[in-house]
C-alpha cells in the first residue's frame, strides 16, 4: 500500500491509476478506523479498481469548544488497518497540507446544511464542504464513499458536487452497527461504560419508530414522541429527534403528511460524546430486534 503525505502525491497517484485504465476510488475519512470505516473500504473496492484512504482531522469542522485537540489519531494502527482492507494507498496529510499560509476559500453551503446538525455546529459543513472539495479536486474523477450514519452530511456532499459539476460519483453505504445496534463511531470511544449501556436507547427509538411506520403510523407525533421520551431519559442532552424529507432535509411539523418515506434524525450527548443516528422510515430496516426481544 502506497502512503502519502502531500497533496500532490495523492493527485498524481490517482492520475497514474486514470492513465492505466482503472477506476479511482476515494473514502474520506478522520482516521481513528473501525469496522464501519473498513465497510466502506470494501464499497469502494467494488467499484473501483484503485482505491485512496484519505485521514484527516480537518479543523475547520470543529468549533470552539468542540473535540478537536482530543480526537483520536492512531495513525500506525489506522495505517495497518487500510492495507489489511485492501486499500492502494492512505492520504495522511498534515493541516498546513491541505490549508496553507494565505490561505482564505471556503465552500459555503445553503440549505441543506441549515436544520439538523447545522443548527448546533453552525461552522461544521462549511468546513466538510471545503475539506471535501478539496479531496475531490485531488482525487479527480472517482467513486467516492461516505456512510449514511452521517446522512445530513451525505446530502451535503451530494448537493456540493451537483452544484459544482464535480466529476464525482457520491455511494451512500449502508450504517455498520455494533451487536446491540448502536451505529459504530469513533467518538464511541469516549463513552464510559455506564454511557455505551444507556446509548443502547438510540437504536431502539430508531427501531421503535420504523415499526410503527411499517404498521401504517404516518403521524410526525405518534412517531416522534416515544423516540423523544425514550432518549430524553438517558440523554445528558438532547440536541435533536427530527423527522424530514430525505432529500431536502426540511424539517416536517407535527401536522406534516408524511408520505412513503421519512428521515428520523437524532443527535445526544452522552457525557462529552456527541452521537448522531438516523433511519429513512420506509426504506432502512430497524437497526435492533422488535420490542418483545427488546431487554429491559
Amino acid at each position: 500500500m502506497e502512503f502519502w503525505r502531500h497533496p500532490g502525491e495523492l493527485r498524481h497517484a490517482c492520475e497514474r491509476a486514470r492513465a492505466a485504465g482503472r477506476r479511482v476510488g476515494l473514502v474520506p475519512t478522520m482516521g481513528a478506523l473501525h469496522a464501519g470505516h473498513l465497510a466502506l473500504i470494501a464499497e469502494a473496492r467494488r467499484r473501483a479498481d484503485f482505491v485512496a484512504v484519505t485521514l484527516f482531522v480537518n479543523p475547520t469542522q470543529f468549533g470552539a469548544g468542540e473535540d478537536l485537540a482530543r480526537y483520536p489519531r492512531p495513525l500506525e494502527r489506522d495505517r495497518a488497518a487500510c492495507a489489511e482492507a485492501g486499500a492502494s494507498g492512505m492520504f495522511a496529510p498534515e493541516a498546513a497540507a491541505m490549508y496553507p499560509p494565505g490561505e482564505e476559500t471556503r465552500v459555503r453551503v445553503g440549505a441543506t446544511a441549515a436544520p439538523l446538525c447545522g443548527v448546533h455546529r453552525p461552522v461544521h459543513f462549511e468546513g466538510v464542504a471545503t475539506v471535501v472539495t478539496k479531496l475531490l479536486a485531488l482525487a479527480g474523477p472517482c467513486v467516492a464513499v461516505f456512510g449514511r450514519k452521517d446522512y445530513q452530511q451525505l446530502q451535503v456532499i451530494r448537493r456540493v458536487v451537483a452544484d459544482l459539476f464535480l466529476p464525482v460519483e457520491v455511494v451512500g453505504a449502508t450504517t455498520v452497527r455494533e451487536p446491540d445496534g448502536l451505529a459504530m463511531s469513533s467518538r464511541n470511544a469516549y463513552l464510559s461504560p455506564e454511557q455505551r449501556s444507556a446509548a443502547r436507547a438510540i437504536p431502539l427509538a430508531l427501531a421503535e419508530a420504523c415499526r410503527a411506520f411499517a404498521r401504517g403510523e404516518r403521524r410526525p407525533a405518534a412517531l416522534l414522541g416515544p423516540a423523544r421520551a425514550r432518549l430524553a431519559a438517558v440523554a445528558t442532552s438532547v440536541d435533536y429527534v427530527d423527522l424530514a424529507d430525505p432529500e431536502s432535509l426540511t424539517i416536517w411539523s407535527e401536522e406534516a403528511a408524511i408520505g412513503d418515506r421519512a428521515l428520523l434524525a437524532v443527535a445526544i450527548r452522552l457525557g462529552t460524546a456527541r452521537l448522531i443516528d438516523n433511519v429513512v422510515l420506509g426504506e432502512d430496516a430497524p437497526p435492533v430486534a422488535v420490542a418483545g426481544e427488546e431487554a429491559s
